[in-house]
């Protein structure tokens, strides 16, 4: 048997890999902790078309759908309203209501920030859920 007692081999350059697995292991952790919490986007809601061969059910007066034409003029369910009174006649619609949910429909020349406005405002008076409704879905394909 023999022991190795100081001086002879000079200084050891040996990596200690205690400290590094545990940075490691810590770092494993707070990934693991933060991954749930990073933001999923935005959760659209979308209406179903109806069945092929089937004229489109327009007796539901419960949707609500915005409607924002080529004139960025907004309108309720056909009915034209300003942006300036969008929210408080969102909000008469919607404070009986227990469903909040509504939809938007904007035209094809329409910029995406006018449709980001309307569901600003929509967000801001109490709709929980806002839907995208396109030309192809109301076409039905």
């Amino acid at each position: 048997m023999s022991m190795a007692v100081g001086g002879t081999g000079g200084p050891k350059s040996d990596i200690n890999m205690t400290p590094m697995i545990d940075v490691l292991l810590v770092l494993i952790i707070i990934f693991m902790v933060i991954t749930p919490l990073t933001p999923k986007g935005l959760e659209a809601l979308v209406p179903q078309p109806p069945p092929p061969n089937q004229p489109p059910n327009t007796s539901d007066v419960r949707t609500v759908v915005i409607v924002i034409d080529k004139d960025h003029k907004y309108a309720i369910n056909q009915d034209p309203v300003a942006e300036a009174d969008l929210g408080t006649k969102l909000t008469d619609i919607f404070k009986t209501r227990a469903e909040k949910i509504a939809f938007v429909k904007g035209d094809d020349n329409v910029r995406f920030a006018d449709v980001a406005r309307a569901i600003d405002i929509m967000r801001a008076s109490g709709i929980d859920s806002v839907g995208l409704i396109t030309a192809k879905m109301e076409s039905g394909g």
